[in-house]
């Protein structure tokens, strides 16, 4: 079975970027399930419910997202109603939603996503190492097939978790950083790994901001609001091939797919 993992979508060009790309990537991948960051859905700046519903209709299976999470607040009335709206699985206990789901891909097939924050240069949570270890056991009792996405800034943070997962997850994917690495790889077990997916959304930016805003910040240390760029609009992901059975991965082959920039 193929996974389509999309990196971190940035505003509305990334949705933008899913609406004309999505479609004709499916029909030539034929994924099993797509799963899409989508914390910077918004603006930039976390989810509407508007932009949920939006992002599902685009053929979107499961959305995680990370620390941007909570940005927009009326998605904390609104995390429960969506069963693979996932946010961090180490959040406290007593936070919205869920950090996991087993979803169905067809009958007898289920793929078990965890959705985990770092803590190296990021808000303090509960250990992600702990939580990926308690949450890989129990979905393990239900199938072999298990992703996990951990949304961390330290590329040493994301190797470690994925060398302690490896030959108990299928995959080990980072996202948050909207930088593509270019060191994917199968680890011992069968667990595929990449440091970051990287991000659908306008490269002609500072990680999806207007670069000039950002620019501004660096050299002022002046407050600003920061928008979303508009121009080169790209859509990464990853895609992973992984064996129904063991659960254990034979490939996976990083993806940057630019819209026309005319038209961007």
């Amino acid at each position: 079975m193929k996974i389509l993992f999309i990196g971190d979508i940035v505003g509305k060009p990334g949705r933008r970027a899913l609406k004309e790309l999505l479609p004709s990537l499916v029909a030539r991948l034929n994924p099993g399930v797509v799963i899409a960051n989508g914390e910077n859905a918004a603006a930039g700046f976390g989810l509407t419910r508007e932009i949920i519903e939006e992002l599902f209709s685009l053929g979107i299976d499961i959305l995680t997202t990370g620390n941007h999470i909570w940005d927009k607040k009326e998605v904390m009335d609104c995390a429960e109603d969506y069963e693979t709206l996932l946010r961090p699985a180490n959040y406290p206990a007593g936070a919205p939603g869920s950090g996991t789901v087993v979803y169905p891909v067809r009958d007898n097939l289920y793929l078990g996503v965890i959705n985990l924050a770092g803590r190296v240069f990021m808000s303090l949570c509960d250990c992600p190492f702990q939580v990926a270890e308690r949450e890989v056991e129990r979905i393990r009792e239900k199938t072999p097939l298990i992703l996990v996405d951990f949304h961390a800034e330290a590329t040493s943070e994301k190797k470690a978790l994925a060398y302690f997962l490896a030959g108990r997850a299928s995959a080990v994917l980072g996202t948050h950083t909207h930088v593509q690495t270019a060191d994917e790889e199968i680890l011992a077990g069968g667990t595929a790994y990449i440091s970051d997916v990287g991000m659908t959304g306008p490269f002609d930016s500072v990680i999806g901001i207007k670069k000039e805003l950002v620019l501004e910040k660096f050299l002022k240390q002046i407050p600003n609001r920061f928008e979303v760029a508009k121009g080169d609009i790209r859509l990464q992901a990853a895609v992973i091939e992984v064996d129904e059975k063991t659960g254990r991965a034979s490939q996976i082959e990083r993806l940057s797919i630019p819209l026309d920039k005319a038209n961007a």
